[in-house]
């Protein structure tokens, strides 16, 4: 007998998401095909379920059974995560000598990270180096080291885990999600999830630009705050549980070296800010302050713009399918393992507008998203 597996279902336009909590996996799925899996999921025989599809479909019994045994394979026989795994860290410790040390200042709080050597500080000072300052008092205490090949992160004196070389986005990932959490008193549970993203907002709300790397999410939000919006988040897009607003997050814009044609103008500081080649993430960057030392700020957000800078483009603005948007969306996300909030994710997903904007013309884009903001469109 299968064992019953927790899933949630989720009817979009037409077809339905279907969440695995032991993989914490999405997947989208033909309406019917879902229901095969909801039938499965109850314990119902696979030849019951082939001979009702086998007559609803007017399609051979054996075929039936083949597909579905196929579904029966995916969903119940491998509900292992790739997740990374928990790095045993018993017999590990935090190294009494530290090569760096830093100070960082977040609304009226000091934090205090410390570095054993200059890659783990590589991977996260450049972020927040905006908002370094003397200082020797401090109520938050980071420590980034490596031992035994991994690179371990240390909050308050409690490890909290360590990553291989090649899982360096999920250190600073983690890293990131600690800070939210100082910064806004709040836990991990009380997150929906995490975007990667860039988060432009004004007084009353935001908008989430996304879009895979290179297609200019960082730059544009970099164009909007120069023109009356402001910085909420860049990359890491934190968006919490029980509103569904995004919260601000404190790290530096970063600006890839293909767009600095277009911002030196705008920001000619960018000729002289240092530039970080991180060849393992396969980047090179310059960072850009956000216009803003608020970080207190959340907003709710109801539309996703898919964001693409083509150069000579005209522009292009229309809605899309949410399938095909959270198709992009999810990847490149983090979405809460808890089951009530993967419940609050749908149905925030599915209030959405979601949209795609091309553009080459800075004013034109700028006229779009403050359309977006009006409520023009």
């Amino acid at each position: 007998m299968r064992k019953k597996l927790n899933l949630l279902f989720k009817p979009i336009e037409d077809k339905t998401i279907v969440w695995l909590e032991q993989k914490n996996e999405y997947t989208v799925l033909e309406n019917t095909t879902a229901q095969l899996l909801e039938e499965l999921n109850k314990g119902i025989e696979i030849n019951t379920i082939a001979a009702e599809l086998s007559e609803k479909m007017s399609t051979p019994k054996e075929a039936c059974i083949g597909f579905i045994s196929e579904l029966e394979e995916r969903y119940f026989e491998n509900t292992l995560s790739d997740q990374p795994k928990a790095v045993a860290i018993q017999t590990i410790k935090i190294p009494s000598v530290l090569e760096f040390q830093k100070f960082y200042k977040i609304n009226n709080l000091i934090y205090k990270v410390e570095f054993s050597n200059e890659i783990g500080l590589s991977y996260i000072h450049p972020k927040f180096a905006h908002l370094e300052v003397s200082a020797t008092e401090h109520q938050h205490h980071f420590i980034v080291f490596i031992e035994n090949k991994h690179l371990f992160l240390a909050v308050n004196n409690t490890i909290i885990n360590g990553w291989k070389s090649n899982e360096i986005h999920f250190f600073q990932g983690k890293f990131s999600m600690e800070l939210i959490q100082a910064i806004h008193q709040n836990k991990e549970e009380d997150w929906m999830g995490v975007f990667h993203a860039s988060a432009v907002g004004n007084s009353k709300k935001t908008v989430l630009f996304l879009g895979d790397s290179g297609n200019g999410k960082s730059t544009s939000l970099a164009i909007l705050q120069a023109n009356g919006f402001t910085c909420i988040a860049d990359d890491f897009v934190p968006i919490d549980a029980k509103k569904q607003e995004v919260y601000s997050f404190p790290a530096a814009i970063s600006i890839k070296k293909n767009s600095l044609d277009t911002l030196l103008p705008i920001y000619p500081e960018l000729a002289t800010t240092a530039e970080y080649n991180f060849k393992r993430l396969h980047k090179i960057v310059r960072y850009l302050n956000p216009n803003t030392t608020d970080f207190t700020q959340h907003l709710p957000c109801r539309e996703l713009i898919f964001i693409k800078y083509e150069k000579n483009a005209a522009l292009q603005f229309s809605k899309i399918n949410k399938i095909a948007a959270f198709s992009q969306l999810i990847p490149d996300s983090w979405i809460s393992p808890k089951k009530e909030n993967t419940q609050v994710f749908l149905d925030w997903f599915e209030s959405l507008k979601c949209y795609q904007l091309t553009y080459s013309n800075n004013e034109e884009m700028i006229k779009t998203v403050s359309k977006v903001f009006n409520n023009d469109i």
